[in-house]
This record gives structure tokens, sequence and C-alpha cells, in this order.
């Protein structure tokens, strides 16, 4: 990195962290802390909402799941948009009625405090994990990549969200989320033209389109029921529709966004307008990655993405097979260069498909060259990290762009880790402050409760940094985030549906149920015996059916409140 490429990052960062502190500085009480005064327009609660879900990781793992796999991920995000609608028409008015902090508020008031306390238990452990991760994505990666003290990266990131948020509330994390939202498609939108600009110049954007469709990179719609894909347009639009309500309708991250809006349209229409955006974007990000893949079939690739786990087989005993891989790699990434050349000048559709042919099988070698080149890297090191998806990316951005935006696309990356993990520790504080603290210590003042919100968001502040500083990088972080959130989603979702519509089951046979199903859940994952994405429609319907099940049979009647009705 040069000079100008420092100033760009710091400058972007200490901006970010300053006009924030500043711009929220007087809250006066919890309401002003944690709902930002609900006074939020729907376009600002709407690009919140997008800046919670977009961390670094979409940033480093989605191009380079891409790169890999294509644009098939982009079905993950097919429920979105009807998890929205039902969202607006179902969960926005009951929040907005009861004037509720938090969304586990309202679980007292139809059920019980037990049922309340153990869903804010359960987001929790499942926010509180996730807030450790979208800190350690960067850092991991950042270390790696340019050689930064692990340890140092992960406290500074830390820390700087923790200013602001610990300061400023809730108000303080959606005002700089615009701010951070602005940073990002900028920067990912020059990316994306100087990749194009970087291509051969007799190579289009429709001939770049052609190359990656040709190695099976736009394949975007599986219709197949096969539990072995992940992602299939059935287990986006049934599983994607229940994670999607799950985070954006129970989870406090999301829930705190739009809670903070001046009226009920406002907070509606601010999640109409993440349905409508979130799936282009997310599809637009992912063509990155595809063009990454296409840029590298003119231009010379890595053998392993990873530069620290590339330093460990090249100091062990296995360094000279390493060696006889990159040299293998280079000679067919010059046969590659030429092949898609000649395949993108010729006109003739025999020597197209003639080419074609040869073009996938020198992109089959390649795979196995890389397949040998992460058995090389485990058996030099056991403990490397193999999996290099989340690499690619941040390879291309400090081995291509020009100076200055190599710091933009830094700032980027940090800027969304800092965004997510804002909301993030925003939520466990509030959660922490309203359902459990508050709640067992009835009586203080409101000023009381804010400060008591300040230590808690701090606390997990920090707790989420121990996370990261024993967190693994494990198959893929953007994976690992969601199947986290797939644990536990399923179960709370369903618990809000009985609340929302299943009015003949009361508290206590809820609250056995949730138990019993996030015990089976659990194992479930625990054995893989499906994709997570369907742990979410599991879970929901088995809590709710346990739960119908056991108001049937277990004897006597519970004493429930009727807020909710």
């Amino acid at each position: 990195m040069q000079q100008i490429d420092w100033i760009v990052l710091l400058g972007t960062l200490a901006f970010i962290v300053l006009y924030g502190t500043w711009k929220t500085r007087k809250n006066r009480n919890v309401n002003d802390y944690l709902k930002g005064g609900s006074d939020a327009n729907w376009w600002t609660i709407g690009l919140s909402v997008m800046a919670t879900q977009a961390s670094a990781i979409t940033f480093l793992s989605t191009p380079g799941q891409a790169f890999h796999d294509g644009m098939g991920f982009v079905q993950f995000y097919f429920g979105l948009p009807i998890a929205m609608v039902i969202i607006c028409l179902v969960f926005i008015p009951i929040y907005h009625r009861l004037k509720v902090y938090t969304a586990y508020e309202y679980l007292e008031t139809r059920f019980d405090l037990k049922t309340r306390t153990l869903t804010a238990i359960l987001f929790l452990i499942q926010r509180g994990l996730a807030a450790g991760i979208t800190i350690f994505a960067p850092a991991i990666i950042l270390s790696a990549v340019l050689g930064w003290n692990l340890s140092y990266l992960t406290i500074g990131i830390g820390a700087l969200v923790i200013i602001y948020t610990v300061s400023g509330g809730t108000k303080a994390v959606s005002v700089t989320q615009k701010q951070q939202m602005a940073i990002i498609f900028a920067g990912m939108f020059i990316a994306f033209l100087l990749i194009l600009n970087y291509l051969p110049l007799d190579i289009s954007f429709t001939n770049a389109l052609e190359i990656a469709g040709a190695n099976g990179k736009l394949d975007v719609l599986d219709f197949s029921f096969d539990f072995d894909n992940r992602y299939t347009f059935w287990s986006g639009i049934i599983g994607g529709t229940f994670l999607a309500l799950s985070y954006f309708g129970t989870d406090q991250s999301q829930v705190q966004r739009y809670l903070s809006g001046r009226s009920l349209k406002q907070s509606q229409m601010g999640l109409i307008m993440n349905g409508l955006l979130k799936v282009p974007m997310q599809f637009f990000i992912l063509l990155v990655g595809v063009m990454v893949f296409v840029f590298y079939q003119f231009n010379a690739s890595p053998l392993h993405f990873n530069p620290a786990a590339v330093n460990d087989v090249m100091q062990s005993e296995y360094a000279e097979e390493y060696q006889a891989l990159q040299a293998e790699k280079q000679s067919l990434d010059k046969q590659l260069n030429s092949k898609q050349l000649t395949y993108s000048a010729t006109q003739d559709a025999t020597e197209k498909e003639i080419l074609l042919e040869e073009i996938q099988i020198i992109n089959i070698t390649e795979d196995e060259l890389r397949q040998q080149s992460r058995d090389l890297i485990e058996k030099a090191n056991p403990e490397a990290e193999t999996n290099d998806k989340d690499y690619v990316f941040i390879h291309f951005i400090l081995n291509n762009l020009p100076r200055g935006l190599i710091g933009l696309l830094l700032a980027v990356i940090l800027s969304a880790a800092m965004s997510s993990t804002a909301s993030e520790l925003n939520a466990l504080g509030s959660t922490t402050t309203i359902d459990l603290y508050k709640r067992n210590t009835p009586g203080k003042n409101e000023k009381h409760y804010m400060h008591a919100s300040k230590w808690f968001t701090l606390l997990w502040g920090i707790i989420a940094i121990g996370v990261a500083s024993v967190a693994n990088l494990f198959e893929n972080l953007i994976e690992l985030v969601n199947i986290i959130g797939s644990i536990f989603y399923g179960n709370v979702l369903g618990i809000f549906l009985l609340a929302f519509f299943i009015k003949f089951v009361h508290s206590r046979a809820t609250f056995i149920a949730a138990l019993i199903t996030q015990a089976i859940i659990i194992y479930i994952w625990w054995i893989d015996l499906m994709p997570y994405l369907w742990l979410n429609l599991v879970g929901c319907a088995l809590v709710m059916g346990i739960a119908a099940l056991l108001q049937v049979v277990l004897p006597g009647k519970n004493e429930e409140n009727t807020l909710s009705k």
C-alpha cells in the first residue's frame, strides 16, 4: 500500500467515527438512545437495514463465492422480498402499536416472562457469536494479505465501532450507515468498471458474459430438490423466506433499525426499499466476482489466494512439490489466455464449440491443481486455512487496482464491517438492558437505563472482540454467519408465529416446545441431515407443531396476557 492509500483509508474511517459521534452527542433518555428519538425517515431506515446485513463478509466472501461457484448463490435471497411484505403487514404494525423497544417485549404480553427471556437469550447467543465473526472476517483476511498484526486489527476494528456505538446509540448507527453505504456502493461500482477496463481491448462486456456463461458461472437457477446442493430455487424461496422472516422480523439488530422510524408508514417503506434493492445488490456483487473470474482467464492467477497458507507450505518439506504445481499452473495460464482470445474472436460455431471444450478441460485441470495445492498446504500445516474463497477479491484489489483506489476498497471492507458490527452491538446492548436488566430491576429512571445500555453495549463489544480473537475461518464466512442464524432463527420465528396466529396455544406449551425444538435443530445440524437453509423451515414447523400438541395434551390451563389481540 502507498501513502495515498493510507490517507484515503484512515481519512474515511476517521470521518465515519467522528461524524457519528458528533451528530448524536445529545441523547437525553433511553428512547433517544435505543430508538434514535423515533424520527428516522424511510430511506434512512432502508439504508440502515441494508448496511446491517451487508457486513465485510458480504464484500469479501460473495465475490469469492461467485469466482469459484458462479451466480447460484443469489438464489439464497429469493425469499427476501416475500418476507419483507409479510413483515410490513404483520410484524411492524404490532410492534408500533405496543411501542416496544425490542421484539421480545411483545412475547411477554402474549405469553409470559420466561418465554420472552428465552427468546432474548437465544438472540444474544447467536448474535453475540455473529458480532465476533463480523469483526474477525476483515481482520483475518487483511492480516494474511497485508501482514498486519491480527490481534491489533481485531482490537482496532472493534474499538472504532465501540466508540460511536456506545456514545451515540441507535441514531449513531443509522447516521453512520448512510455514509458507509455511499462508500460501499461507490467502491464496488468503481471496482466493477476497472475490471472491465482491464480486460483485453477486443473483449467487450458481452464477450465477458459469454466467457463466464461458457464456464458455468452464470447458472443462476437450479430447480432441483437436491439436498446436496445448498443453493437451489426451492431452498431460496422457501428456506430463504423463513430465514428472512426470522432475521428481519425477530432479530433485534434489524428490528431496532425500523423501530426508529417516525411512523408506521416510514418503517414499512424502509423495509420495502430493502426488499426491492437487496436482490439486485447481491446480484451485482456476485457479478463482480464473476468478472474477476473472467479477468483471470486472461491474466495469471495464484495457485492459492491465501498468502499466509502459501508461506506455510513454501517453508515446509513440500515446497518443491508446490513449486512444481505453480509451474504447471503458469503453463495452463498461458494456454487459457490464448484459447480465450481465440474463442472470443472466432465466429465459426463448430470452432467455438471445439475451443470451448478445450477451455473447459483447462479450467478443470486448473481446479485439480488448486485442490492438490490445498492438500499440500494441509500436509504442511494442518491448522492452515486451505479454503481461499474469502481471499480472491482482496487479492485482486491489492494486485491490480491503482493507487488511492486500494485504500478506497479497503475502506469499503472495513466500513461494511463497522456498519454491521455497530448494529449488532447496539441490538445486543438494547436486548440485555430492556429484556433482562430493566425487566428484573424495575423502578429506575430513564437516565439510569440509558447509561446501563451504554455499559452493556461496551460489554458486548469486548465479548465480540474476544470471540473474534478465538474464531476460525471455517468454510466460508458468509455461510458461517447464516448457518449460526439458521440454527436459532426457525425456533424463534415459530414462537412469534404462534403468538400472532395460534391463539389457543399458551405460554407453558410454547416454552417447552421451544426447548425441545432447539435441541432437535442442533442435533440435525450436527449430523448434517440437510442444507442449513432448510433448518429455518424445520425449526419453525417443529416448535409450532410441538407447542400445539402439548397444549392439547398438557393438563390444566394457562392464564395468558392478551394485549396482542
